[in-house]
């Protein structure tokens, strides 16, 4: 009996010490090693996206409206002109001149696009539209003249009114941007554009109310909001050709009547324009 004893005795002495110890990590011959993990990008070398110009012209088309004539301090008219037709002056006869590019409507953009997943963009828009009032088209005129009463038709001849934003209808707009590429090679790359955005009117009148001629300044005349689409292709990366069509409502607040500029005129307008454009972007 003594010797069972002590042989069992002996055994739980010696299991004791290993179970103690940690076990040691089994290791598997055909086991896949681990891949290393990429090392991330330094911010120096990362794309910052890129700055952009372009320069373009436009042909416009305007909406009917009623453009309101007042001044009460240094004359005495108020008068409507109900249902209102304007068009653009292209003047594009001679815009192929280096000194002439500014003549005709055009567009100027400066942006910034950014290089992330969302192709977004900002960029600041000067478009430079013409509007002008159709002279000798029958108008309904609807108020009071120096004492006299109207509510009738009323043929418009430049002597009795002319208004033109010439110098021009201009639209200064902050723009948020959005490309969609549709298309995308080493060297050639055609995106799809959106634009909204919204600024003030920075606009050149000449008008004439009742004999009283009135040539600008360019001043603040109101707001306007619009948005656009359109195609890009860029080309060896570096440059671009664009076209869009952008519609827009123009708030005239604050257009300056007479020699004393003490008359006001107010109206409310709906404009189609169709760009055509070319540019360069500058990678960051």
């Amino acid at each position: 009996m003594r010797f069972p004893l002590l042989l069992s005795g002996l055994l739980m002495g010696l299991a004791g010490p290993l179970m103690a110890q940690p076990l040691a990590p089994s290791t598997d011959p055909i086991a896949t090693p681990s891949v290393p993990t990429a090392a991330p990008i330094p911010p120096e070398l990362k794309p910052h996206g890129s700055v952009y110009f372009s320069w373009g012209y436009n042909r416009d088309w305007y909406t009917r409206s009623d453009i309101r004539f007042k001044n009460t301090k240094t004359d005495n008219y108020d008068f409507t002109f109900v249902n209102a037709h304007a068009s653009d002056k292209p003047d594009f006869k001679d815009f192929w001149r280096f000194n002439s590019w500014t003549i005709p409507q055009y567009d100027m953009t400066l942006g910034y696009l950014f290089h992330d997943k969302h192709n977004l963009g900002i960029e600041v828009s000067w478009n430079h539209l013409k509007y002008v009032v159709d002279d000798n088209q029958i108008i309904h005129v609807k108020g009071q003249i120096r004492g006299r009463y109207l509510d009738k038709d009323t043929l418009v001849t430049p002597a009795f009114v002319h208004l033109q934003h010439t110098n021009g209808n201009n639209y200064l707009m902050v723009n948020l941007v959005k490309h969609k590429v549709l298309w995308d090679r080493r060297l050639l790359k055609v995106s799809a554009v959106g634009k909204v955005g919204a600024g003030p009117l920075v606009s050149y009148t000449i008008s004439t109310v009742l004999g009283n001629h009135q040539e600008g300044p360019f001043h603040y005349h109101g707001l306007v909001v619009g948005s656009s689409l359109g195609l890009k292709a860029d080309i060896f990366r570096y440059f671009f050709l664009q076209t869009d069509v952008q519609g827009a409502f123009a708030d005239y607040t604050n257009t300056f009547l007479g020699d004393d500029r003490q008359g006001r005129a107010t109206h409310v307008f709906g404009s189609l324009q169709a760009i055509w454009a070319f540019g360069f972007n500058v990678p960051l």
